[in-house]
Parts: structure tokens; sequence; C-alpha cells
């Protein structure tokens, strides 16, 4: 019975990634002829279907036993050098499944979305056109097989992102930004690549030579364990997550990405794209266990970037750009989860997160579709009267990212925060840095609740006469989703809450490394647990009161600590003047060089040589014009003189 559904599952899970791929084809082919409705529903079309199928494929692996729920979809063999070979082969288990959920269910949301959000917009067959080659290029992602499969669909996404981050590429900032997202990308890319070619190496010298992912994660600890390559190798793997996954140090790409439509910062930079690499130190979990050290850096960035994000999000005023740190900080908490050994609470965090945050960016684009495109929530205020719709479910999505009980976040949050302390991979130090964050989150996220949608309207009167809510086919979403963002959570309720936390047994055949001593014991941790819990609420509590304080009953007082503070303020504001600092001690020496190198080689080697040859040639005929008298009797004479010429060499020779 098991091998019947694994074949039917397999055939349905090959047909995932070919409807968004059918919908990048023809919308990319036919853009000039289509009408905008029929374009938006391609795309949202071609993902409804490739959902429609990961559920059902979802559902069939549910029916399975955990032991057998792991299956290889193979097409054909297209790489063949030698003895090396790679296959089109997907991967389809726990994790791939969750994975594939979140990236066609959200995705189609954010697609129905972007039918209003970018409506009368010039270009909206090729918005939807690199929509849908992101999804298929995702999909590659999570569904890959082996490392080749992977890889593509990591530099698909990748290409994707700076296409749709300079979407409005007429736009000097919307083109820079996606620049710096692709030159940064490239650089945690060249970490990813490297692993790749000496995780290969190293198998082949153990005589398996393989990139396909499943052998790997059954043959590579036998192979890696106890020798210091694992250790290079999974940092190298985590060079490219931090690129990707925006973590320190090569995070400042994210910001700067909010210049491309609001619904893409929904899908690619928040719910889906920035999780990849969360998602393959996940898929590569039992190579990480293998090494103290990698696990190690990998909690330590996550808890930095986590706590360093949050406390800039603190002091910004562009709404965007306050969900990018914390989108920034969000993914910390997922890799504090998977450097602790957590790696099914980063994968729930990650879930949750893709509810809540894809939720507050579609509910930020509202706000700007209302006041024609502002950002500065200085300019905002009192708009839960004209948007009640949109008010409501961010209001729901805030409520899940500070971790308010019985919201989603408040699940996960708590699920990474616990295992952070109680682990044997984690330590009070990194609890506390947790919880520190936890109170930055709720502050930031109610101070941006409080500037946009209470107090005084502070917006110019033309702009107020014209706020309107969103139409349905915007807020309908964003209603799937504050619903989403409220019982999403549920299915990881702990068993000290009366849960069995169904999304941890669902996922640990994937885990077979997690630390499961800590993960399964149960009254001797409950007491423990439930004091972590009520921490865990109370630093939510904290957090928005301080917000409630100082935006609510004290307004004039965040004003008067910036003046107090103004050290520390400038610091914040400027982020810390990291890319000041990049720009300074990177950016401008490498163009300095290149402008040298440009010089030397460009202008006095190529030039030099191709002006010098044109010179030369021009000296050389000026020498013989005196020839080109124009005088035919002379153009004769000269006939005559080369015809004796040459009948003189015949005759002598």
């Amino acid at each position: 019975m098991d091998n019947a559904i694994s074949i039917q599952i397999a055939n349905i899970v090959r047909l995932v990634p070919l409807f968004p791929l059918l919908g990048f084809i023809i919308n990319g082919l036919f853009n000039k002829k289509l009408p905008e409705k029929v374009v938006g529903w391609i795309g949202s079309g071609s993902v409804f279907i490739s959902f429609l199928l990961s559920v059902w494929g979802f559902f069939l692996l549910t029916s399975l036993s955990p032991e057998a729920r792991s299956i290889q979809s193979t097409w054909f063999t297209w790489i063949v050098s030698g003895s090396f070979t790679s296959s089109i082969s997907f991967l389809y288990d726990p994790l791939s499944a969750v994975m594939m959920l979140v990236v066609t269910g959200v995705g189609c949301l954010i697609h129905v979305y972007s039918m209003g959000y970018m409506h009368g917009d010039g270009g909206v067959s090729r918005y939807f056109a690199f929509l849908n080659l992101f999804t298929f290029s995702m999909l590659c992602l999570v569904m890959a097989n082996n490392f080749i499969l992977l890889y593509l669909g990591w530099e698909g996404v990748g290409l994707c992102s700076y296409l749709l981050i300079g979407f409005w590429f007429d736009k000097k900032s919307a083109a820079d930004a996606g620049k710096k997202a692709f030159i940064v990308n490239r650089i945690g890319d060249f970490g990813f690549a490297l692993g790749i070619m000496l995780l290969y190496w190293t198998l082949q010298k153990a005589g398996h030579p393989t990139v396909n992912l499943s052998e790997i994660i059954h043959i590579a600890p036998a192979i890696l364990a106890g020798t210091g390559i694992v250790t290079v190798i999974t940092l190298l793997f985590f060079l490219g997550a931090t690129g990707k996954s925006a973590q320190i140090p090569l995070y400042v790409w994210l910001p700067d990405a909010m210049e491309g439509p609001t619904p893409v910062s929904a899908l690619i930079h928040a719910a889906t794209m920035v999780t990849a690499g969360v998602y393959m130190v996940s898929r590569l979990s039992a190579l990480y266990v293998l090494s103290p050290v990698s696990m190690m850096v990998v909690a330590i960035i996550g808890v930095s970037t986590a706590l360093f994000a949050a406390t800039i999000a603190t002091v910004q005023n562009d709404i965007k750009r306050v969900l990018a740190y914390s989108t920034i900080s969000q993914l910390g908490y997922m890799f504090l989860a998977c450097g602790v050994g957590a790696f099914a609470s980063g994968i729930f965090h990650l879930m949750t997160h893709a509810f809540f945050k894809a939720l507050l960016f579609m509910g930020a684009g509202s706000v700007m579709h209302a006041l024609a495109g502002e950002l500065d929530m200085r300019k905002m205020g009192a708009l839960r009267k004209y948007l009640p719709v949109t008010f409501i479910t961010m209001l729901v999505g805030t409520l899940a990212i500070s971790g308010v009980p019985f919201f989603s976040g408040f699940f996960s949050k708590d699920e990474i925060l616990f295992q952070a302390f109680t682990s044997p991979h984690g330590s009070p130090i990194l609890w506390g840095v947790g919880m520190l964050t936890a109170v930055l989150t709720a502050f930031y996220m109610f101070r941006l609740m409080f500037l946009t949608f209470y107090g005084s309207s502070r917006m110019e009167s033309e702009t107020e006469r014209h706020v309107h809510e969103s139409p349905r086919v915007m807020t309908v979403p964003l209603i799937i989703l504050a619903v989403l963002s409220f019982v999403g959570g549920y299915v990881g309720l702990p068993k000290s809450l009366g849960g069995g936390n169904w999304f941890e047994k669902f996922l640990s055949p994937v885990f077979p490394h997690e630390n499961t001593p800590i993960m399964t014991s149960e009254h001797p941790l409950h007491s423990l647990e439930y004091v972590l819990l009520f921490s865990s609420i109370v630093a939510a509590g904290a957090g928005i009161w301080v917000a409630y304080r100082y935006y609510i009953t004290k307004p004039e007082r965040p004003k008067q600590l910036a003046l107090r503070f103004n050290g520390l303020y400038n610091l914040l504001v400027h982020k810390y003047y990291v890319d000041e600092f990049y720009n300074m001690v990177i950016v401008q020496p490498l163009i300095s060089l290149a402008l040298f190198f440009w010089k030397i080689t460009d202008i006095r080697l190529i030039d030099g040589l191709a002006n010098g040859i044109a010179s030369s040639l021009g000296w050389f005929s000026s020498k013989f014009r005196f020839v080109q008298t124009g005088l035919v009797r002379n153009y004769a004479l000269f006939f005559v003189i080369g015809v004796i010429l040459l009948m003189g060499f015949i005759i002598l020779r």
C-alpha cells in the first residue's frame, strides 16, 4: 500500500514546479498581447494549481508510515561527465512538503494581492513573469535531491530577486538596490559553491563520489565524523546562508531591497527566498551536527543578527524598512534554533513567520496604496478609521510577531527560546539575548502600529481627503493570512500546554540527529518550560507597554530621549555606519583599483595599441599620398611602368 501511494506522490510532485514555469513562459512571450487581468490570472492561477498539487501530495504523505515518508522522483539524467552523473531529481519528505506549501500557498495569496497592487503598471506582464520564474526557482531549490539542482534554484531565486528589486529600473535607487543585492549574494554564493565542491572532493576520495542529497545525508556522517573538513564544509555552506538569508556580515542588501514593489518584499524578502539559507542548513543537519564549532557559529551569528537588526528597527521611520530589519532579526531567531540543534523549531518559526510577515508587508502595501505611496510613518496617524480591514489584519500580524499568547509567533518563538536555554548546544546567554530581542520586537512593532494607525492625523490635507481602503483583491489575502497568523501555531502546540507538538513529530524523520532527549522529555522540564514561557510573555508585554507609554500617552518622550542620547540615536539611525564602513573599506578601494586597471589596460594598453596602429598607418599613408594626384595620365603611366616591371620579371626569371 505504501509503495502505491509513494508512486502516486512521485507523479504528483513532478508537476508542482511545471505550472509556475508555464506561467512564466506564457506571460514572458505574450506580454504585449494579453490584457492585464488575463496576465494576473495566468500568474496567480499557475501558482494556485501548484498549491493544490502540494496539498494533495501533503495529505498523501501523511497517510504513509513515518519511515516511508521520503520519496525520490527522478525525471532524467542531464549531466554525464566520466563517472559523474546528475539527474533532475526531487526529494519529497516532510521538510520539502512544508516548504512547498509555504512557497505555493503564501505565494499564491501574494500573486492575487499583486493584481490589485500593480493595477495600471505598464510592466505588469514582466512583473508576473518574474514572480512565476521565482516560484519555479524556489520550488526547484526546496525540492531538489542533489546539489546541482539545488544550486540552480539557489541562483535562480537570486536572479529573480535582482530583477524584481530593480523592477522599476528607471528609478536609480531601485536599480542600485538590485545590483547591491546581486553582488552581496554572489559573495555568499561563492562560499556555497566552494562547499559543494569540497564536499564532493572529500566524498570522492572516500570512494563515494555523489552530489545526491539523500545519499550524502546517509553516508557523510560515517565519512566525515571526527574530521576538521566537515567544519570547513559546513561553514562554507553557512557563508552562502548568510548571504541569502541576510545575516551578519552579508545582511546589508535586504533593507535596500525595499525599493522593489511591496508584494515582492512580501514574497521574496519575507516569506520565501530569504528563508532559503535556513532551509539549506536544516536540510544538511546531518552534517552540521558533526561539527560543534559550526553549530556554535550558526547560533552566535543568528542571535547576534537578531539583536543587532532589532535595535536598528526601533528608530526607523520608513514603514517597510522597519519590517525589513524585523525580517533580518526573525531570520536570526531561526538560525539560533538551528545552531542549538532545534532544527524543527527553526522550520516551525519559518512557517509562522511566512504567515505574519507576508501579512505585515502586504498591510504596509495597503497603507501605501491608500496614501499614494507614502512610506514615512511620521506622516501618517489615525488611519484605523480609514483602513479598518488593513488595521485589524496588521494588528493580528503584529500580535503574532510580538509573541503575544495564542497567536502563531508565540508558539514558535517560545519553542526556540526554550531550546536555546535547555539544549546542550544552547546556553543562558543565548536565551538572554533572545529574550532581549523579543522585548525589542514587541516595542518596534507596536511603535509601527501606534505611529501608523493611532494618535492624531499627521497626513497632508490633500492626501487625507483621498485615503481609502484597498480593494477586495488586496484585502481578502490579508484576511486569509491574518487567520493563518492566528491559528498557524497550533500545529506546534507543546505538551506543556496540552498539545502534542504535531509539527515536530511530523518533521522528526528528517532530523534524526536532533536533541531528542531534551525535546521529548515530559514532566521534569515542564516546570522549567512554564517559567520560560511566562518570561517570554513578560518580555512581549514589556515591549508593548513601553511602546504604548512613549507613542500614545507621552508622544513627546521619544524626541526628548533622542536629544538626550543623541550619540546612540544617531548610531542607530545610521545603522551602526556599516554601509559607510563597507563603502570606505571595500567598495571605494575596489572602484579605485578598477579605475587604475581601466587606465592601465583599457586606455593605455588596448586603446594605446589601437591608436598607435591607427597613427602608424596614418603616417605611412601620408608619405604615399602624393601618388594620388587624380590625373588619369599619371595613373596610366604607373600602369605602364607596372606592366613593364612585371614583364621584365617574367622574362628574366
